[in-house]
């Protein structure tokens, strides 16, 4: 058995009113007044106040801009080649920062002996994984590994691997750090598509630490996991690579999908544990978008703000890709009385369609 006994969140510099973002948006796509007008409606019914880039330009006047250039239709756009490179300047330091808070004196980072990198917006190699290596002095017998490209519901993915190596290897201290820089690949052709992932989409970092059950320091133990695959929803979530960057397939559907098919995942999973959803005292789930939340509120026929912490994350962060969900498990661990029981049930979702879960538990 494992527990998680820390996490550590950290964002970029700039942080972007989503009011604000949305004048940049509506300059570049060039909109008619009543496709603007639109676009307004999207933002401000988006249930986000704030998203944070890496990328300065998104509310800065034209002349200050360093990413895209300051024309008319953003000529040259900014290849797979310039936003890659971005991602290895920031990625790494945005990293160190969540680390640093996750382990937070805990253990010496000589100590940790697995790591897993965990991004869908950057790769290369030698990459993140090797740069955090360096960085953190760790030997060169680490153990590492890296999860690639599997979109909002990674971290669940990471977190199963780091059970998978506690349970398998005595005193084993696993590192997962999340990376996401979602906006280095802002795509400028007004689609729905794009459009969508422009409205919800931000940058940050969180790293957690997966140990043993018999570590000393109180934290959330793994019970278990299940997964499922919506497989009439495979082509409604996407992420594909393009010479421009990499590209959002997000289907205005999925809010649908996933109302019609959460509350069975949900009893599923509980039933593999043998608990049912009287049981679980905190939800924490992937923020993907306000219309998704709204829609597992629906299908969970909640009335009482069980989503609360989603919510919040939302507001004041955005979708974070695979960093989200442990923004939203960061948050309620601070809250949560380790002297009695307390059930937390996680889900994210991506592309596939995937939905991954997780039970984790404070225990006395």
């Amino acid at each position: 058995m494992s527990k998680i006994i820390s996490i550590g969140s950290a964002v970029p510099a700039y942080a972007h009113q989503q009011h604000e973002i949305l004048t940049f948006m509506q300059r570049i796509y060039a909109l008619s007044d009543a496709e603007r007008r639109k676009l307004q409606f999207l933002y401000h019914h988006s249930g986000i106040d704030t998203r944070y880039s890496v990328i300065a330009d998104y509310t800065r006047p034209a002349r200050e801009w360093r990413f895209y250039p300051p024309t008319e239709n953003l000529e040259p756009f900014p290849s797979l080649e310039l936003r890659m490179q971005c991602y290895d300047i920031h990625a790494a330091p945005l990293s160190m920062e969540a680390i640093r808070r996750c382990l937070g004196g805990r253990i010496p980072p000589k100590d940790v002996t697995h790591l897993i990198t965990v991004s869908c917006t950057g790769m290369s190699a030698p990459g993140l994984d090797l740069q955090l290596v360096e960085l953190l002095g760790l030997p060169n017998t680490v153990f590492r590994t890296s999860v690639n490209f599997m979109g909002c519901y990674a971290a669940v993915h990471a977190l199963k691997l780091a059970n998978a190596f506690c349970n398998s290897e005595k005193g084993a201290n696993v590192l997962v750090v999340c990376t996401e820089l979602c906006t280095l690949h802002f795509q400028r052709d007004p689609t729905m598509n794009n459009i969508l992932s422009s409205l919800l989409f931000s940058d940050g970092s969180a790293a957690v630490l997966v140990t043993s059950d018999d570590h000393p320091e109180k934290g959330l133990h793994i019970d278990s996991f299940y997964s499922e695959i919506v497989s009439k929803g495979k082509r409604d979530m996407t992420w594909e690579l393009s010479s421009s960057g990499f590209q959002m397939g997000l289907s205005s559907y999925i809010p649908d999908l996933i109302e019609e098919d959460f509350a069975g995942l949900v009893d599923r999973a509980l039933a593999k544990q043998a608990i049912s959803r009287k049981n679980i005292n905190h939800w924490c789930i992937h923020p993907g978008g306000k219309k998704i939340l709204d829609s597992i509120y629906k299908s969970l026929h909640f009335t009482n703000g069980r989503l609360d912490a989603s919510y919040k994350i939302l507001k004041e962060y955005g979708n974070m890709s695979s960093a989200t969900i442990l923004f939203v498990l960061e948050q309620m661990m601070s809250t949560i009385d380790y002297h009695q029981p307390d059930t937390v049930f996680g889900a994210a979702f991506g592309p596939g369609l995937t939905m991954e879960s997780f039970i984790v538990s404070a225990r006395s």
